[in-house]
């Protein structure tokens, strides 16, 4: 009889040692996941930067326990595939989540480099942690409830340029943005530049939450705005929340509206929605709504990107009632060429 479809597919025998990447969450215990508190008493080794096993300290009795400096990411990652070739299990721990700037990537990086896979004898778990920017939004209220992204402002291994450029897009795409690595000893003009380009697309009071240490005995927040953000004690324990062109500061909490006071109207307890309004249905702004809208304005594709900062191409397209082209110009040339 065969089995059926969605059975599980038996998995080989390991011989060989496993390799458990660890998020600590932001390092309380109190944060500390029951499996990543189970995989720290499974493991033999455990391998990670002096502060992140500070941690954890009181959990690491019996354990052999390799400590590396701040900029050895990679050596981390080599140590802990050469005692899981010894048959070992290894905690490689970070802090938040182990693939948020975390040891994930580097870890990976060295398997494939020596020629691992997923079935080879060496296993490898990723442990989830709450990240820093779940950890300091809940700290300050709700900053992260409409769409947001993590940008790291550390220059080491990727170019200033590149970093410059998604700060630009995010900051005029009006994002919610957490600022990983703002500052250290030696980068410290980062976080000036990263204001300055903020400050070209978004308003000089966009309410700021600076973070440190959180959940930790240093803890530390602060609330300010973007034009006063670079004027706050920020370090490498810090996180940085930029709001959006709607985030609002009130009563201590830093709160991003997700759009329902368009919709609806609460008043005594009580939801009514509001006039030209469905409940359950999208708002009459919507993407049908605005095509109707700009089609009947009788303005130019120029124009309506002027008036709702779009690419014009992306507006000609729209007007003239046509699919746009999902294929990026370059990966056609690029399928062109070795056609």
């Amino acid at each position: 009889m065969n089995a059926p479809l969605n059975a599980p597919h038996p998995q080989p025998a390991r011989t060989g040692g496993k390799i458990m990447l660890v998020g600590l969450g932001p390092g309380s215990h109190d944060h500390l996941t029951a499996r990543a508190r189970a995989a720290i008493a499974e493991a033999d080794t455990i391998i990670g930067y002096v502060t992140y096993i500070r941690l954890v300290a009181d959990l690491l009795e019996g354990k052999e326990v390799i400590k590396k400096s701040m900029t050895e990411e990679l050596d981390r990652a080599i140590e802990s595939l050469e005692r899981a070739r010894q048959g070992k299990k290894v905690a490689l721990i970070s802090s938040g989540d182990a693939g948020v700037y975390g040891m994930a990537g580097p870890t990976f990086e060295v398997l494939f480099q020596a020629g691992w896979t997923p079935d080879s004898d060496i296993e490898v778990e990723i442990i989830p942690g709450a990240s820093a920017l779940n950890t300091c939004a809940a700290l300050v209220g709700a900053p992260l409830t409409h769409d947001f992204c993590a940008i790291s402002l550390s220059d080491l291994l990727t170019p200033w340029p590149t970093i410059a450029r998604r700060l630009d897009a995010v900051a005029y795409a009006d994002f919610v943005v957490a600022l990983y690595n703002p500052k250290s000893g030696r980068r410290t003009r980062q976080i000036v530049e990263a204001q300055r380009l903020f400050l070209r697309h978004r308003r000089s009071d966009t309410p700021v939450a600076i973070v440190k240490s959180a959940y930790r005995p240093k803890q530390r927040i602060e609330f300010t705005t973007l034009q006063r953000m670079a004027e706050a004690d920020i370090g490498m324990l810090t996180t940085v929340l930029i709001g959006n062109s709607n985030t609002f500061v009130r009563d201590g909490l830093m709160v991003t509206p997700r759009g329902y006071s368009n919709k609806y109207e609460v008043a005594d307890g009580e939801r009514a929605t509001r006039e030209g309004e469905q409940a359950g249905r999208s708002l009459s702004t919507g993407l049908n709504g605005w095509l109707q809208t700009i089609r009947a304005s009788g303005l130019d594709a120029a124009q309506l990107a002027v008036d709702y900062r779009l690419p014009q191409d992306y507006i000609e397209g729209l007007l003239a009632g046509t699919d746009i082209d999902l294929v990026p110009a370059a990966i056609c040339d690029t399928q062109e060429t070795a056609a």
